[in-house]
């Protein structure tokens, strides 16, 4: 798959005695997490992975070259059973994908290392990799950081609908692959479908409510779109990506000299 992460900050491309060089206190690993699922008829299966790799790749590029700060080979399963149904939808359970995430921080707690980034850009992934933050810093004492999406960047431009409940293959998807990999966009083939109205308020919302509904994609969309890309254009995906990797290099420049906590 392709890769925007530089040669040098790919921790698998290290060996061994280069890793055990490394300080295990000011060393950052990143752990990236994705999908492989439906994106509708028009965006490919991996956008979730390709997306990840994106972001992250120009975040650490702008980083000063001094930073111990590594990608780790991703996790590009996860839970998508919101679109079970889609042919091309692999999905993982909950447990599997947490068992998946606990061994590799097992892992990295036993080479030494404190600081691990959880990056997530897969929403059936997100409430586990919360869960799995606190548990890894519970049970190996890891330092361990959650990371999400675009890390709160503004996305300018972008209507309130479409923020709100652009879920999946809209308009911030199709724009990011537009920018980086059009020949994987078939703009013949939009389509677009809301699982709500954000000038129609309901008591009952698909999610960050207090009172919420489970739903499944099928529910909503029959070609798997939640959300418009209609409005996407190259253009505004090189301003979101470069607005959301600055965001990103500096959660991670936070979470490399976030303190420890004073020893008992």
């Amino acid at each position: 798959m392709k890769t925007w992460i530089a040669e040098r900050r790919n921790f698998a491309y290290l060996n061994w005695k280069q890793v055990d060089k490394l300080p295990r206190e000011s060393t950052l690993l990143i752990l990236p997490t994705a999908a492989i699922e439906q994106h509708g008829y028009h965006l490919p299966l991996a956008t979730d992975a390709l997306v990840n790799n994106l972001l992250l790749g120009h975040a650490l590029a702008k980083l000063p070259a001094d930073r111990n700060i590594y990608a780790l080979p991703p996790v590009y399963y996860g839970k998508s059973n919101e679109h079970i149904g889609f042919p091309g939808t692999l999905s993982v359970s909950a447990s599997t994908f947490m068992a998946v995430l606990r061994d590799v921080g097992r892992s990295i707690a036993a080479a030494g290392f404190q600081r691990l980034v959880l990056y997530n850009t897969h929403g059936g992934n997100s409430a586990l990799i919360d869960v799995m933050a606190r548990d890894l810093r519970a049970e190996f004492k890891l330092r361990t950081f959650a990371l999400h999406g675009s890390a709160g960047a503004p996305l300018e431009g972008l209507s309130p609908q479409e923020r709100a409940y652009g879920f999946h293959a809209g308009e911030v998807e199709t724009a990011f692959l537009l920018a980086s990999m059009p020949e994987l966009v078939d703009r013949s083939a939009y389509t677009s479908n809301y699982i709500a109205d954000v000038n129609r308020p309901e008591p009952l919302l698909p999610e960050n409510a207090p009172a919420t509904f489970a739903w499944l994609t099928r529910d909503i969309a029959e070609s798997g779109v939640m959300g418009d890309p209609g409005s996407a254009t190259p253009e505004k995906g090189a301003r979101w990506l470069d607005q959301a990797s600055t965001r990103l290099a500096a959660a991670l420049e936070a979470m490399l000299h976030f303190p420890n906590p004073p020893v008992p």
